[in-house]
């Protein structure tokens, strides 16, 4: 079994209670606007990290991540990017991507805005964590865990806190 953190749009700032919902995670995977390497370093340092770079990262943090990551976790295949669209609402590339792909799991980021949501259409789990950074324009501070142990997707839990209350 591993136990998955998933987080995007840090935009160079990292949350304590973020590390701490993280903290029993195998993995980290970051679906870009990490913000800066240092921030990359520091979780990385944190825990193995996965990550792909957003529209807002400088050159040394693309040269240390990719635009699109498609790796195997168990037996789960995974595609992961900054820009992805949401089901229904994919960019044409993305779209082709998915069916060429096929993958299980489809990590995008860039809205700031949580979701988990099943594609019937092209039957993968879509995640996209919200943003975990303070910068941007979501009112709450979101990632999730989950564990995948073979074929089987599990224990899918959210960190939620709202923004203006918590001490960054």
């Amino acid at each position: 079994m591993t136990r998955i953190g998933v987080i995007s749009d840090t935009h160079a700032s990292t949350h304590e209670r973020m590390f701490e919902f993280l903290k029993d995670c195998d993995q980290v995977w970051h679906a870009g606007d990490i913000g800066n390497f240092e921030t990359l370093q520091k979780i990385s340092q944190f825990k193995p990290t996965i990550a792909v770079f957003g529209n807002c990262d400088d050159a040394e943090v693309m040269r240390h991540t990719k635009k699109y990551e498609f790796f195997k976790c168990e037996n789960k295949t995974v595609l992961m990017t900054h820009i992805g669209g949401y089901p229904g609402r994919y960019p044409e590339h993305i779209q082709q991507m998915l069916q060429e792909k096929k993958p299980d799991i489809f990590v995008a980021g860039h809205s700031h805005i949580l979701k988990i949501i099943y594609d019937k259409k092209f039957q993968l789990l879509f995640l996209n964590p919200g943003a975990v950074g303070k910068f941007g324009i979501h009112k709450n501070i979101t990632c999730l865990r989950f564990c995948i142990n073979k074929d089987d997707i599990s224990n899918m839990e959210i960190l939620d806190i709202e923004r203006q209350t918590s001490q960054l």
